[in-house]
C-alpha cells in the first residue's frame, strides 16, 4: 500500500532547517502505518513510544524538560540504545501525555539533530484545549483518508494512477469506463486504508461493510469516551444527521433536521468538537467570488460532509447491491456522494472548501476553489448530467478567467469552461502552478 504523503515525509528529512513533524489526522486513516514504514524505508533505526496508557512515559515528561535524561528514558522505555544519527524517532497518541507536545520545543531547540515525527488522533482537541504548544518549533503534515489515486496504486492499477497524474487526456478518455468502473467501487469502498485492503485482498464487499460499520461504532464509541459530557448526545444528534443533511438538494446544514426547533448555539461545541476530532469537513458558503476567499466567507452558513465517502455510504445503509446497478451509484443521495468524493478529494490536497450562493437565489456552484490570486468555480454533476446553467449564469455575471464542470463526461475544453472528468479532477488541479497552465 502506498500512500503520497510518503514523499512528503522524505522532503521533511532532507530539510536542512529540520523541525519535529506533527501529523495530523483522524483514527485510523493510517498515521501509525506511515510513521513505522517511513522509518523502515528511510532509516537505520525506528524507536516507536506510544503514550496511549504510558504512565511510565508520562512520568518522565511530568519532570522537566531536559532532553539528555529524556532520552536515556526513551531508551529504556524502548528497550534498545540508539544515537541521533539516522535513527527516527515516534511519538504516537502524543495529545496524552501533553508535556511531550510541549517538550518539542526544546529538541529543536536544544537537539534538532534528533529526528522526531509525533502524531495523534485527538490532537486537535488537546490544542483547543490550551495545551502549551511549541508554536513556530515544528513542521505540519495532514493525513487523509486514501484519495482515489491511492486506491488506485493499492488496487495494483498504477499504470491508470500514472496517466492521472501525466495528464494524457486522449488516454485517459480511452479508459473512461475503466476509470468509471473503479471510482464506483471507490465510492463504495472509500478511502479508510483498513477497508481498501480488505476489499483488494479479499473482494468481498460484504466484509468491507462491516469494516465500515465497525469503524462508525469506534468512533461514535470516542464520543462517550473523549468528548465533554454534556455534549455527547448532540455530538451524535449532528453526526447522525449528516446524511439527511447531503440528501437534501440543497445541501446547507440545517439545525432543524438535528433537533426540531435548534439555533446554532445549541449545536456550536458539538460541531466544533467534531472537526477538531477529523470526523467532518465544513464547506464555507460565500456570497461573492473575491479574494481571498476566507474574507467573504459566512461563518454559520455551511455544508457538512463526513471524513470518508465509503463511511457516509455505510452509515446511509447503502447496498451493495448498486455496484452492480450501472452508474446508480453516481445519482445516490440526489448525487451527495459525488459532491462528498470531491470534497474529500479537494480535502485531501489541504484545500480549503467554499461554495458560491446568494441569499435569494436558487443557482449555485458547488467549489469555488482559491488558486494564486484566482477564484475557480467548480460545478459537480453526478453521472452525464452536463446541463451547468448556474455555472453559465455565474460566468456571465463574474467573469472567471477559468470556469471547471467535472462529470462523468470525457475531458474536453469549450470556449468558457473544461469539463474534466470526475476521477481526473485532484491531479488535474493538483498540476497547476499557475492558472494558465490550467488551459
Amino acid at each position: 500500500m502506498e500512500r503520497l504523503l510518503m514523499d512528503d515525509l522524505v522532503i521533511w528529512k532532507n530539510k536542512k532547517r529540520r523541525k519535529p513533524l506533527i501529523i495530523h489526522g483522524a483514527r485510523q486513516v493510517g498515521k501509525t502505518w506511515i510513521m513505522k514504514e517511513f522509518g523502515s524505508r528511510y532509516f537505520e533505526q525506528t524507536i516507536y513510544i506510544s503514550f496511549d496508557n504510558n504512565e511510565r512515559m508520562k512520568n518522565v515528561f511530568d519532570m522537566d524538560y531536559d532532553i539528555g535524561r529524556i532520552i536515556s528514558a526513551i531508551k529504556i522505555e524502548a528497550g534498545e540504545t540508539f544515537t541521533a544519527k539516522n535513527t527516527l524517532l515516534i511519538f504516537d497518541e502524543i495529545q496524552e501525555v501533553p508535556r511531550a507536545l510541549t517538550s518539542l520545543k526544546y529538541f529543536y531547540e536544544n537537539a534538532p539533530e534528533y529526528c522526531i515525527i509525533a502524531a495523534g488522533s485527538l490532537l486537535g482537541m488537546a490544542l483547543h484545549e490550551g495545551t502549551s504548544f511549541p508554536v513556530g518549533k515544528v513542521d505540519f503534515l495532514n493525513l487523509h483518508p486514501m484519495n482515489f489515486r491511492e486506491f488506485l496504486m493499492a488496487g495494483g492499477e498504477n499504470q491508470l494512477a500514472d496517466l492521472l497524474v501525466r495528464q494524457d487526456y486522449g488516454l485517459i478518455n480511452s479508459f473512461s469506463a475503466r476509470f468509471a468502473d473503479l471510482l464506483r467501487k471507490y465510492y463504495y469502498v472509500g478511502g479508510m486504508p483498513e477497508a481498501v485492503k480488505c476489499y483488494f485482498e479479499e473482494d468481498d464487499v460484504f466484509a468491507v461493510r462491516e469494516i465500515q460499520k465497525e469503524l462508525l461504532r469506534y468512533y461514535e464509541n470516542d464520543f462517550s469516551k473523549h468528548a465533554p459530557k454534556e455534549q455527547i448526545p448532540r455530538i451524535r444528534m449532528v453526526w447522525n444527521s449528516i446524511p439527511a443533511q447531503l440528501a437534501k438538494e440543497n445541501r446547507k446544514f440545517i439545525y432543524g433536521i438535528v433537533r426540531e426547533g435548534a439555533r446554532a448555539k445549541d449545536f456550536e461545541l458539538a460541531i466544533q468538537w467534531l472537526s477538531d476530532y477529523g470526523m467532518i469537513m465544513k464547506s464555507y458558503r460565500i456570497t461573492k467570488p473575491g479574494m481571498p476567499l476566507i474574507a467573504y466567507m459566512e461563518q454559520n452558513v455551511f455544508k457538512m460532509f463526513m471524513l470518508d465517502v465509503g463511511l457516509l455510504a455505510a452509515k446511509a445503509n447503502l447496498s451493495a447491491r448498486i455496484l452492480l446497478e450501472g452508474n446508480q451509484i453516481f445519482e445516490e443521495f440526489k448525487g451527495a456522494l459525488t459532491e462528498q468524493f470531491v470534497a474529500q478529494q479537494l480535502h485531501s490536497q489541504n484545500m480549503e472548501l467554499y461554495y458560491y450562493s446568494t441569499e435569494n437565489s436558487t443557482g449555485e456552484i458547488d467549489f469555488v476553489i482559491q488558486k494564486e490570486q484566482y477564484c475557480i468555480p467548480l460545478e459537480v454533476k453526478a453521472e452525464e448530467n452536463l446541463r451547468a446553467r448556474s455555472l453559465r449564469a455565474y460566468c456571465a455575471k463574474y467573469r472567471p478567467e477559468i470556469a471547471i464542470r467535472s462529470s462523468m463526461s470525457n475531458y474536453r475544453e469549450q470556449d468558457w469552461m473544461v469539463n474534466v472528468p470526475l476521477y481526473a479532477l485532484p491531479e488535474y488541479l493538483e498540476k497547476a502552478n499557475s492558472l494558465r497552465s490550467l488551459r
